[in-house]
């Protein structure tokens, strides 16, 4: 089936950037902003995303729709599109591309194939699309061919077959990882600044064979304060997926707690787009690790 508009829900950070993307490979972009916020609206107009007045609008003159939202609020964007389709009679292909359980993917799709709909597991793994690169877009399920057509207009989709809950599952997987690490990390950083242990601690992890890690803190961790908020919900998606596999839920319990933390402090005020990206890992630790003292004072 030709694509000729995508919607995007929402033009947050991600979203905005990925509109912007396809844009530029000349497809028609829609969102709808209404009950949005002032930052969400800003990104929106700086990629030029049309809003229309109502979701009943979206679905009528989307081919697809790329749901790009925080964890918590995929669900209800899932119910929103599906309320559309069937108030409106139309049929689309809708992309839940968020950080969520493939177990939770599972219950969604029949809220959209009951709907009318045609639906797609699909995950984003990297960054926002800077200077026309894509991120890694995984798709699953028997419809994950048809997202295939976006890779006409710049996204980097990967198809991992037709079982739904696998394009999830690698994001789980991968997240676990990457802000996993992100997040002990953090911490550890911030008990070497109060133990006033930074120097010698630092020393280790510059010598030999732990260089790899520190070069990942010096890239990674400045910019978390910004980000933490939302990634309370991911990481408690990584913890209901590795409960519903048996494994140990309670560590991403205590990784979601410390993005709770960073989120909790001055720079967890941040927006990824407005963040001081002059500031060292250093600063950033000792400020992170200043508002912890403040608190317990």
């Amino acid at each position: 089936m030709p694509i000729h508009t995508v919607a995007i829900l929402s033009p947050g950070d991600m979203g905005h950037a990925v509109a912007q993307l396809l844009r530029e490979h000349e497809l028609r972009v829609v969102t709808c902003l209404a009950g949005r916020s002032a930052r969400t609206r800003a990104l929106s107009n700086k990629a030029g995303v049309a809003d229309l007045p109502s979701m009943a609008e979206l679905v009528r003159q989307s081919d697809v729709v790329l749901s790009i939202t925080t964890s918590e609020a995929a669900p209800g964007v899932c119910q929103e599109v599906a309320d559309a389709m069937q108030a409106t009679g139309r049929s689309l292909l809708f992309a839940e591309c968020n950080a969520i359980a493939p177990q939770k993917v599972r219950a969604m799709e029949p809220v959209i194939t009951q709907a009318g709909g045609r639906f797609v597991d699909a995950s984003i793994i990297g960054s926002p699309p800077r200077g026309g690169r894509s991120p890694r877009f995984y798709a699953s399920g028997p419809r994950a061919e048809e997202l295939e057509g976006l890779k006409e207009f710049g996204l980097d989709v990967r198809n991992l077959g037709p079982d739904i809950g696998q394009a999830s599952g690698i994001k789980m997987c991968y997240a676990a990882m990457t802000k996993g690490s992100a997040a002990l990390y953090t911490e550890l950083l911030m008990a070497a600044q109060m133990l006033k242990l930074w120097e010698p601690l630092i020393a280790e992890f510059q010598s030999g064979r732990r260089s790899g890690p520190y070069e990942f803190m010096e890239g990674w961790i400045p910019g978390v304060p910004a980000k933490a908020r939302r990634w309370v919900s991911e990481m408690q998606e990584i913890e209901a997926t590795f409960d519903y596999l048996g494994m140990t839920p309670r560590l991403f319990q205590g990784v979601a707690d410390m993005y709770r933390l960073a989120g909790a402090t001055p720079l967890g005020d941040e927006k990824p787009e407005s963040r001081d990206r002059e500031r060292s890992l250093e600063e950033t630790v000792r400020l992170l690790a200043e508002s912890v003292r403040q608190k317990d004072r």
